[in-house]
């Protein structure tokens, strides 16, 4: 009891100090993510999501921004592939096992009731509006599938080591009764009474990882309402994934570079399009003067209502009721105002850079400059998407197919060895198009020194060239032989061509002599 009180302090402590960001966020969902702009208060259904929006511009390019995570990262079927820490350790065969394990991984992953295009969907916009998500990644209660599930930062709390690793994290939940029996086998006794009257109320729940003693994390359930552990475990995983996209000092907690940035321009295009809509409605639908002696009957502003005016009234006065003349010449001004507004969101959306510029006609080193500047610009974008987010999620899913023994007899050269991913993106596709590019310059200056001076192709090893930009562009290891079978089928056909120039000069000796 003393242990479970100890983590509802920490718990508390926790979420207290996480209080203020929740606010931050409410306002950023309010902006960017309105069916998210739920941190401080509770959304009933049916309630209209922006009805606070004048326009719905920012929310368009927070929308934009996380759908293109998951088109440009995980757009093809084989978005990641499996790798060694050292490439001398990858031999043909140890690329084929790998390629194998990673079809069996993917087809794990993209299992429908697995649920991992819906988490990553909703986790990649949480990326995009506050800069940080949480994954949870598991297996499902049968423990014949994967099981993954994006959960609402409101209910996360964590805490950093000091190598800045998180290593604690506690999650607030309220499962129904039905679903604690179902899933715990112990659970309080006021839950299991639940079942006869309640089977579908909520109970305050908490899961909570906490380093552990034995082995690397211990993990926690306990119901909250009843003060009842419900299980308590150690692992040697960390089963959420928590990829954070731009971190500062002092502060276990990410941001959106994105949002940072637009932020300002969100309120202040809201405010524009007010002003402007206010200002269209006044040109269509002006405000009239009226003469209030003259008036027999309030304005009638209907289309073809009828206002009655004193017939004594003499409008050599001024007409009894007339528009109020207003200048519009700002209109112009207001539009362009709201244009570099939109700009400047897009930028800070990274959304004029999320293409591959176009080459057309240009020299392989005009090529070579034009994907080096894409590759500066997207860096900061797709960086940290890579390395915590889909390498989180991809060495998460191996570690618990590996313990679930799901890839069976593992080659002897694999054992003990440090696995990597690698993942197919339009950065690596820069980077591999800048290597094939390297390739043919090199080619093109070894033919023109070659025309000088044909011993200079000696100091280039052109095979291992070769296969090096052939793997670079992503060609399957099955389409790629050994290197031993390469040395042995080059080695016959040099024999082959020796045997053909040798039978060649017998021949043209034997018809010498015969001449």
């Amino acid at each position: 009891m003393e242990d479970l009180k100890l983590l509802m302090q920490m718990e508390e402590h926790l979420f207290s100090k996480k209080s203020s960001l929740d606010s931050l966020w409410q306002v950023i969902a309010e902006h960017f993510y309105p069916e998210r702009a739920n941190f401080t208060y509770t959304r009933y259904l049916g309630e209209e999501f922006a009805d606070n929006l004048m326009t719905g511009y920012p929310v368009l390019a927070r929308r934009d921004l996380g759908d293109a995570f998951s088109s440009m990262l995980r757009r093809q079927e084989n978005w990641f592939q499996i790798g060694l820490g050292r490439e001398d350790q990858e031999t043909t065969e140890v690329k084929q096992w790998l390629e194998w394990a990673a079809g069996l991984q993917r087809r794990a992953m993209y299992d429908r009731q697995a649920c991992f295009v819906r988490a990553t969907k909703e986790g990649d916009h949480d990326f995009a509006a506050f800069g940080q998500a949480v994954i949870s990644v598991e297996v499902d209660r049968t423990q014949a599938r994967l099981l993954y599930r994006n959960w609402h930062l409101k209910d996360c709390a964590w805490s950093e080591n000091v190598a800045g690793q998180i290593d604690t994290f506690f999650l607030r939940w309220k499962p129904t009764a039905r679903d604690l029996i179902n899933k715990f086998k112990d659970v309080h006794e006021k839950v299991r009474q639940c079942m006869e009257k309640e089977p579908f109320k909520e109970i305050n729940c908490v899961h909570c990882l906490v380093p552990g003693e034995k082995r690397k994390y211990r993990s926690v359930y306990y119901d909250k309402d009843n003060k009842h552990v419900m299980e308590d475990v150690e692992l040697d995983f960390f089963r959420y994934v928590i990829p954070r996209w731009s971190t500062v000092s002092q502060s276990q907690y990410a941001y959106s570079p994105a949002v940072v940035v637009a932020l300002p321009d969100a309120r202040l295009i809201q405010a524009v399009t007010l002003t402007l809509l206010e200002a269209g409605e006044k040109y269509v639908n002006p405000p009239l003067l009226a003469t209030h002696e003259a008036l027999r009957s309030d304005v009638n502003l209907m289309a073809g209502g009828l206002t009655w005016i004193d017939a004594a009234y003499d409008e050599r006065l001024g007409e009894a009721v007339r528009p109020l003349v207003q200048d519009k010449g700002a209109f112009p001004a207001g539009f362009n105002i709201r244009d570099d507004i939109k700009e400047s969101i897009a930028s800070a959306f990274y959304l004029n850079k999320l293409t591959l510029p176009p080459v057309g006609e240009m020299t392989a080193y005009e090529v070579s400059q034009r994907i080096q500047e894409y590759i500066r610009q997207a860096l900061p974008l797709f960086q940290p998407m890579e390395a915590e987010y889909n390498g989180g999620l991809c060495d998460r899913t191996f570690e618990l197919l590996m313990m679930h023994n799901a890839f069976g007899e593992i080659p002897q050269a694999l054992r003990g060895a440090d696995v990597q991913f690698q993942f197919d993106s339009p950065l690596h596709h820069a980077e591999d198009r800048e290597k094939a590019v390297r390739f043919e310059e090199m080619v093109n200056t070894i033919g023109m020194a070659a025309g000088v001076d044909p011993t200079t192709a000696k100091h280039v090893d052109i095979h291992e060239a070769f296969r090096d930009a052939i793997s670079g562009l992503g060609a399957p290891a099955d389409w790629i032989v050994s290197e031993e079978a390469a040395r042995q089928m080059i080695a016959n056909a040099k024999n082959e061509q020796e045997e053909a120039l040798a039978m060649q000069q017998m021949a043209q000796v034997a018809g010498a002599v015969s001449g």
